[in-house]
């Protein structure tokens, strides 16, 4: 029971982007009464979020997918072209999604879109309260959180959902620690048309200031992540459409054919922050709190779904108090090595690309040849770069099989 004067929710989840409203209706559709705390998004975001197939799952089962799926593209083949001009310099490599097995590897989905139809149907739950307001302050003590609202209202939960963001209040208040580190590098953001046909491919071109990757929109359309300094990104954001849609093409070699830049341009600075645990206090970090990192490989939203997946899980397991030390351990216990593992293998590889030391580049273009080179082993970082432990559980199957045939 909550304190007097005092509403009770089992869940809290804080923060309304892509991350917390996906909680709070992941929470939802696993029967938890779950307050929503954080003004309504605005829809002005031009990028797009590339989810990998399992993260997908999540949107089908909250009703998410089927109204984004008609506006998004699907990605059948990924590929990394060394474009840098130096010394040491890698093949290109190709991933097929058939090589798997797969259709297709995931979608990329316009971020408006998938934050509009989320608001729609945190809106239409009826599990979730949506209070379009702020956190003011936090008290925890051992069996609730209590979070005071900016108009006054106290919510008391067992469980607070931290999904508010890399600067994370929650997160400061539960006093979980982070290390972080700014990149020289940020990251211009746009969308293009072009005259020749995509195929479903996306490219990632592997430059000196950091990667350049076209993603396939629907029609013959994509969208640009294009990492540079901060002053060349500033410069670039302030070219006229036609002269940075030849930049463009020139940067994609011409493989798109003519380009053509869309108006709306955003540019984000890069760093990376991770915290000292996942959960402390009756909250549990997930999203950005959670993991910062650079824009490389479609990590960042499919990291938080699988946070979002773990601790509904988890809650469900201790539904008497989801927020219960013995709970968060399993949290922070089960997050941690996937966390670590992917912001360790992408913070690498960013360093990599800035790094003139010559042994940095020989390991980088070797590692990208042997998965040119060797089929299996690509096989196997396709299918863990789409879900941790698919690869290694594909391994084991088939060395079960083949003891089995002796």
């Amino acid at each position: 029971m909550a304190p007097n004067g005092i509403k009770d929710a089992e869940i809290l989840v804080v923060g309304t982007g892509p991350a917390g409203l996906l909680s709070a209706l992941a929470l939802g559709h696993a029967g938890f009464r779950t307050v929503l705390v954080g003004p309504e998004p605005r829809l002005e975001d031009r990028r797009t979020t590339t989810l990998m197939s399992p993260a997908l799952g999540l949107l089908d089962r909250t009703g998410v997918l089927a109204s984004v799926k008609p506006g998004s593209a699907p990605l059948k083949i990924l590929r990394i072209v060394d474009a840098t001009s130096r010394l040491v310099r890698s093949a290109p490599v190709t991933f097929h999604a058939s090589e798997i097995g797969q259709d297709f590897f995931g979608l990329n989905i316009p971020n408006r879109e998938l934050l509009k139809t989320s608001i729609e149907a945190v809106r239409a739950h009826d599990a979730i309260d949506w209070l379009n307001t702020t956190v003011e302050r936090w008290q925890f003590d051992e069996s609730h959180a209590v979070a005071t609202l900016a108009d006054g209202t106290a919510i008391s939960a067992k469980l607070v959902v931290a999904a508010d963001g890399r600067v994370s209040p929650a997160r400061d208040a539960a006093g979980i620690k982070t290390s972080s580190r700014d990149y020289p590098q940020s990251a211009l953001v746009l969308n293009f048309s072009h005259s020749r046909d995509h195929g479903f491919i996306s490219t990632e071109f592997h430059t000196e200031t950091g990667p350049f990757t076209q993603v396939p929109m629907p029609g013959k359309m994509s969208s640009l992540v294009w990492v540079e300094t901060p002053a060349r990104a500033a410069e670039l954001s302030r070219l006229d459409d036609s002269a940075l849609s030849a930049l463009v093409e020139e940067k994609m070699q011409s493989m798109l054919g003519r380009v053509s830049v869309e108006p709306g341009r955003q540019i984000y600075p890069l760093s990376t922050l991770l915290p000292d645990r996942f959960a402390l206090n009756r909250v549990a970090l997930v999203g950005e709190a959670a993991h910062v990192f650079p824009p490389i490989g479609a990590q960042g939203l499919n990291l938080g779904i699988r946070d979002i997946e773990d601790i509904v899980e988890i809650a469900a397991r201790h539904r008497q108090d989801p927020g219960a030390a013995e709970a968060l351990r399993a949290y922070d216990l089960k997050r941690r090595p996937d966390v670590m593992a992917r912001s360790t293998a992408v913070n690498l590889l960013n360093r990599s690309l800035l790094s003139d030391f010559l042994p940095a580049q020989m390991a980088r273009g070797a590692s990208l040849g042997l998965l040119s080179s060797i089929a299996p082993l690509r096989g196997f970082f396709m299918r863990e770069g789409m879900q941790p432990g698919s690869g290694i559980a594909r391994i084991l199957t088939a060395l079960r099989e083949q003891v089995r045939r002796q």
